[in-house]
This record gives structure tokens, sequence and C-alpha cells, in this order.
């Protein structure tokens, strides 16, 4: 058995799951096919808001193929079943209750009403159009700010109200700060602008699916979800089922951009249908499906005031939002803005803060966490506004950033908002990123451009970043009320080959976790990279668990690994010491082997791993395994950041944007996998500018999706996407073994400001200082016609 010699963590490694998911040898949940397995369709409300006034399904029960049509009214009492929401973030909250079909009233596009069972998907899709359902329309409420004005339509009477909860962070309140409202009156200079944050729709690969099988003495349920453990907890406590006798499985995942972390009706009413008939059965949704009812990301309105002195100095931010819940709640959707709230102050040393979130039901379908949650849009507004604020006061503005960012000798720094940033180099990133730009001359190019009235003008976008990944430590999410802790789990086996077996609780939809997690414990043990085997997402090896989202996998996930690994190497040293005829305190571990100090006398911890399989000769009361696992609870967030430009052209006369250069330059600390990081950062890119440039969840003024479709809601391809310049820096986090960031919602958080900056840079001259995102051909033609008159 020989151990590895080069070092694994920072090598290049192609990753080990792609040959098997390339050449199709997958297990997607739509893939699964059980004996006498039946088929779940569901029939969806064609109105946003409607009392249900007779469901008919004669007809459909007559179909070939069906078993079984079910209503809420043929559930009940599991149709009183009420889907959770995990983040109550104030105690007075309002939180509807979301029935898995609705009963009496649908309150968006979508909701469902009726379930059909047949032994194929094609007869029960078939059966769903032989259902007549007559519904009593009722006035919709599409709007925030309609929404909370008095007298408009509530959508749940029993609340008396659409407004969610207020929540509020005030920097003079809690210690961390000055009084904002003083910083604005005593200010030299104040800006105030409105963002909007337009709705998103989670285009993740694999549309969802489940797969529920009742027969065993364990209730099993395969679904394409981010959480299997959350998942099984929350399926017991929702359908008052006993935690061990379920049995989740994320197989392989197609994507799932926060977009696959939410606790589905569809989910729980597989499970009650499945006992109910006492088969499998199935559900898998169709594309149009998953885009009008799974939730979507972001929809936010944005008042963002900055106060500064003449020099530049900024002293106060204000951030009053509002955030569109949908029609009920979701997971976590709640709490999505406040996770902003700590980073709208960004790399800012901002005197004073205050931040107020008002969540509002509209008739839409509900919005929760979307690659970055709550992140990108912070950073989006504060970028925004320290460009507009540099404008005021006749600055460059990456001048202006400089002058008011965290220097790298003040670190660890705590923030007006309460966080304590551990390390960073915003100096080093931005001067790198620089260099790679060419600023001053795309600065010169501008103003050769606007002198000769070109009709192509330039725009140069700025997007200075910082994010809080690992989420994070329990402690913090308890302050916060959200429903959860913080920590990971992982375990792992030393097989009596040799080989390796690691269990995490962390579980992956395309990030590389297999790769990676196998060069951490490579390193850790000194075992071959192709001895090591990562198991992920099933909760029957894999019991404990906080799931992936949040850039946490590899922080605190990745970090619960290294202190599994180390146990097993702190157990093997006893044997090991056994073997050797030496004393433990004389051995050093380097390489995969314990050596005795001054000597050559060495043994492998895979040989050790044999001896203690045979067991026939081990140190007096040692167990006869090495196996080890550890539970991580993180200290504090980790803090990526990093600075990303961008230059477009618009073309003034059809309102065109191209993105002629982007250069970005990220640190995520210490990095285990470039080849992964170059991937996360390219996805991430392009979601970002997806975000400023293409996408848009549309309703019409009836409230309908129409925007359902790929035809319809502009998802880019690669002949969209321009050529980065990527490059990275490094300031390891101090607060984890590994010195590592998160790097997974890095690209999405810092593009969208750089280039719709870039855009707006480039028509200010022309009375421009805002386009609306999506920033189509259109839409940038219409502010450059409003900006000219």
């Amino acid at each position: 058995m020989t151990a590895t010699a080069e070092p694994e963590v920072g090598r290049a490694r192609r990753r080990k799951e792609d040959a098997r998911l390339i050449t199709g040898r997958t297990r997607w949940t739509d893939n699964m096919t059980l004996p006498g397995m039946l088929h779940l369709a569901v029939l969806r409300s064609p109105l946003a808001h409607a009392k249900i006034v007779s469901i008919d399904t004669s007809a459909a029960r007559e179909m070939p193929g069906v078993m079984a049509v079910f209503t809420a009214t043929d559930l009940d009492p599991e149709s009183k079943i009420e889907l959770p929401c995990a983040w109550p973030i104030t105690p007075d909250m309002k939180h509807p209750r979301r029935p898995v079909l609705a009963a009496d009233k649908v309150n968006f596009a979508g909701e469902g009403v009726a379930v059909v069972v047949a032994r194929s998907a094609a007869e029960a899709e078939d059966a769903l159009e032989s259902i007549d359902v007559e519904y009593s329309a009722l006035p919709v409420v599409l709007d925030m700010e309609a929404a909370l004005a008095e007298g408009h339509n509530v959508i749940h009477e029993s609340l008396g109200t659409n407004r969610n909860a207020v929540w509020i962070f005030d920097s003079g309140e809690a210690g961390t700060g000055g009084d904002v409202e003083k910083a604005i009156q005593d200010a030299e200079v104040t800006v105030t602008r409105r963002f909007r944050q337009q709705r998103l729709i989670p285009a993740f690969m694999e549309p969802r699916s489940t797969v529920v099988d009742p027969t065993g003495s364990q209730l099993t349920m395969w679904s394409s979800t981010q959480i299997p453990h959350i998942l099984r907890v929350m399926t017991a406590l929702t359908l008052g089922i006993e935690e061990h006798k379920i049995r989740v499985i994320a197989p392989d995942v197609g994507g799932g951009f926060g977009g696959k972390i939410a606790i589905l009706p569809e989910e729980m009413m597989a499970v009650l249908l499945a006992r109910k008939i006492g088969k499998p059965v199935k559900w898998t949704e169709s594309r149009s499906d998953c885009m009008v009812t799974a939730h979507h990301g972001r929809d936010q309105i944005q008042d963002i005031t900055i106060t500064a002195n003449r020099d530049g100095t900024v002293t106060g931010l204000k951030v009053e939002l509002m955030a569109d819940m949908g029609a009920y709640l979701g997971a976590v959707g709640p709490g999505v803005p406040i996770l902003g709230a700590f980073m709208f102050n960004a790399i800012y040393k901002f005197p004073s803060y205050r931040f107020v979130c008002t969540n509002v039901f509209t008739n839409k379908t509900i919005t929760d966490a979307y690659r970055g949650a709550g992140r990108p849009e912070a950073t989006f507004a504060v970028e925004r506004i320290m460009d507009e604020l540099a404008v005021e006061l006749g600055m460059d503005p990456m001048a202006l950033r400089e002058k008011n960012w965290i220097k790298h000798e003040e670190f660890p720094f705590t923030t007006v908002a309460g966080l304590t940033y551990d390390s960073g180099n915003y100096e080093a990133a931005t001067q790198r990123a620089m260099q790679l730009f060419d600023y001053d001359g795309l600065r010169s190019e501008q103003e050769q451009r606007r002198a000769s009235n070109d009709p192509v003008q330039l725009g140069i976008g700025i997007s200075t970043y910082t994010e809080m990944c690992g989420l994070a430590p329990s402690r913090v999410l308890g302050s916060l009320a959200y429903g959860a802790g913080g920590w990971e789990h992982a375990a792992v086996r030393m097989l009596p080959t040799g080989k390796v077996e690691v269990i995490t609780g962390s579980t992956a939809h395309g990030q590389g976790h297999a790769t990676a997690w196998s060069q951490i414990v490579a390193d850790r043990l000194g075992v071959p990279f192709e001895d090591i085997e990562v198991l992920h997402g099933d909760t029957q090896f894999s019991p404990k668990g906080m799931d992936t989202y949040g850039s946490r996998s590899l922080t605190v996930g990745g970090t619960a690994l290294v202190m599994a690994a180390d146990r097993v190497v702190q157990k093997a040293k006893p044997v090991a010491a056994h073997m050797l005829e030496c004393s433990p305190d004389d051995l050093e571990f380097t390489g995969g082997k314990f050596t005795v100090r001054g000597t050559d006398q060495a043994v492998g911890i895979q040989d050790v791993a044999l001896a203690t399989f045979f067991a026939h000769d081990l140190p007096e009361g040692m167990e006869p395994s090495l196996d080890s696992e550890a539970t991580y609870d993180p200290e504090n967030f980790s803090y990526p950041h990093g600075t990303h430009l961008c230059a477009a052209e618009v073309d003034t006369e059809t309102g065109k944007v191209t993105i002629r250069s982007y250069v970005c330059v990220d640190d995520v600390g210490k990095v285990v996998n470039p080849l992964i990081v170059e991937g996360q950062v390219h996805g991430g890119l392009a979601q970002g500018i997806a975000q400023a440039l293409y996408e848009e969840a549309v309703h019409d003024e009836s409230g309908n999706l129409t925007s359902g479709t790929f035809a319809d809601y502009y998802l880019p391809s690669a002949a969209d996407m321009p050529s980065f310049t990527t490059d990275r820096t490094e300031t390891p986090s101090t607060t984890n073994p590994l010195g590592v960031k998160g790097v997974g919602e890095a690209g999405t958080i810092a593009s969208t400001p750089a280039v719709v900056n870039a855009i707006v840079d480039a028509l200010r001259h022309m009375g421009v200082r805002d386009v609306e995102m999506p920033c189509s051909p259109m839409r940038v033609w219409q502010a450059i016609q409003g900006g000219a008159r």
C-alpha cells in the first residue's frame, strides 16, 4: 500500500464524478422504477385568486389507467396539514396555513387543486383534462405597495393584512454604530435612490421529482432535493410519522441554486398517497409546472439613502426594503432579506446604519432562497448607491470605494452590522483587477467616445464585494429565530484493505464534493486520492447533516471532515506504536506513515487499518476500529471578497448592450481545487450577468406567469456570455483549519451590479441614472429617451 506524495489540496484535479455523469450512468429521481409504481399528476389553478365553487372528478376516475383521484375533500383530515416555514423572523410574523391541496380558495396561479394517481405518467396527465373545476374569481394583488395600501384586498382574510412581518436592525439601538437619522440630518451630501430586484426563476437542470415507497419497514423517499436530512425531519413533523421510520435519499441531483431547499406540497402529497394506497408513487413535474409553481427568487423594492462628507467619507446608510413573499411562506423565505441585512454595509466603514424590511403577501408563487439568498440583493444596492454618490461628489467611483473600505491591516474588523470579518485584503484584489482590466485606458477611450458622440458608448462598472458564507454559527442562527442549527457532520471509515469511505452530511448537486472531499482526506490521511469514496445524500448511512446551501459545504462540512480524519490518525497512533514497539509519543505522522522519530522505522496508516481489522494483537483496551466522526459548529461566518470590473458597450440607437471585457479577482481563501473554483466562478458570473441583462419572471394583470417557458424566460446560453478574465488573491480564513471561505455564490453576488453600473456609466452623460433590470434593449432605449428629454 502506497501513500500519496504530492499534496492534493490546491491541485487542479478533474472531477472524479464527471465520467459517470456525462456518460449517462446517473441515478436521477425520475429514473427510479419500482415494482407496482404509480404516477401522480397535479391539476393546477389557472387563476391567481379565486374561490373554488366545485370540483367534478367523476370523468377523470373513468379514464384509462386511472387508479384514484383526490381533492382536498377526499384527503380530509390530511388536507388540513400545514407546510412548514422554518424562519419566523419576528414573534408576530403572520404565517398563513399552506395546504398540500387548496380546499376552498386558490391564492396563486398554479396552486394544486386535485391530484390523479394512474399507472403511467401520461395517463395521469391525460386525466387532468377531464377534471371540471368551477371557480369564482377574486381581485388579484400583485404589486407590493398596493398590497399594503389602506383598504386594499387582503389575500388571507383571517390575517387581516397583506403584511407578513417588519424586521428592523438599527446600529444605534444595537450599539454597533451611531444614529442614522442624525447622520442624515447632519450630512453634507445625501443621495437617495430606489432600486428594483426583479423576480427570478431558479432554472436548475433537473425539474423537481420524488418517489415514495411505503412497502418496507421504513418509508423510503427519493427526492431531487438539496436537503435530505431536513426533509426527513420536516416530513416527520409535518405528517406525524416517526422519524426513524423515514429514509430520505437524494440521488444524483441536477442543480439546485437554492430552488430545491423547499418542503414541497407534492412531496408531502406523495407520502400521504403512497401510504393511503399502499404502493410506490412517483411525481415528476414538467418544466412549465416548475417555472410556475416552484419558488422564485429576489423580488424586492429597495429604497436606499447614503450620506457622506464632501471629501467622500461615508457617514450613514439607511435601507428600507419591501420583499415579496408570494401567497404563502417558503421554508426560509421570510429570512432571505434578513441575511442581506448584515451585508448592505459591504466592505465599507459606515459609522451608522439602519435596515427596515417589510415582507408582503401577493398572489404569486412563493419566493425563497436563490443563489446568494439576500446577499446579491444587498451587494447590488450598495454598489449602485456608491456609484451614485461618486457622481454627486464628482469623484472617481473606485477612489470613493478605496477611501471607505476596510484596510487589510484593520482585520479582524467588526462592522456596523455587528459581524466580525476575520480576514481580507481588498487593496490587493482591486489592484490586480485594475491591472488586468486596463482601467485608465478604458476611461480614456470612454472620454473619446463621448467627445465624438459615438453612437456606441462605453461604460465601466465596478463591484467590490464581500459576502457571508458558511451558514452559520448555530448561536447566531438561534438569535435570528432560524429553525435549525448551522453545524455539519462527517465520518471517515478506514476499510481493512486500506481504502477509505467518507460520509458527509453536505449533499452535492453539482459542486464536486466527491473530488474536493477526496483531496482533503487524501492529504489528511496520506492515502491515494483514488482510494477514497465519498458517500452522501442518504439518511440511512449519513444520519446526521444540515445539507447544502449558503456556501457552507466546504467551510463547515469540510472542517467537520478534517476533524474526523484527524481523529482517525489519533486512533491509529497507538496501534502503530504497538506495531513498531515504541511509545506513541515517539511517533510522527506525515505522508500517510507513522515514523519513529530519528529512525527509518515506519508503518503506513493503511497497514494499520488492516492490523486493526484483524485485531490479533492490539494494545490493551483498544477497540478494533479506526472509524471516526465529528460534528463541527462554526465560530463565525467566512467572508470571501473580490473586485469585479465590467466594460460594456451600449448602442444608443438600439439599446443593445455588449459586454466587451469582464475581469474578476476573487479571494476565496485557500483553494482546494482550482478547476472547481473556476467552474463555480464561471457559473456564478453567468447567473449574475443573466439577472442584469436577461432574466425576469413576468406576470400579467391577472397574475398569470407570462414567462413560463424557456421561450419566454430568457435563460442565456454560452453564446450570450462574454469571455471572462478571472484571477485570485488569497487571504486565508482564520476561523477554520482549511483557511477556506466559500465560492459557490461569489460570482452571482458580484457580477450583477458590475454590469448595471457599466450600463448606467455609459449613458450617464445622456441624463440616465438608472436602468431597471433586466437591462433589455427596450428598457435601455427607453431610459435613453427619458434621460434625453
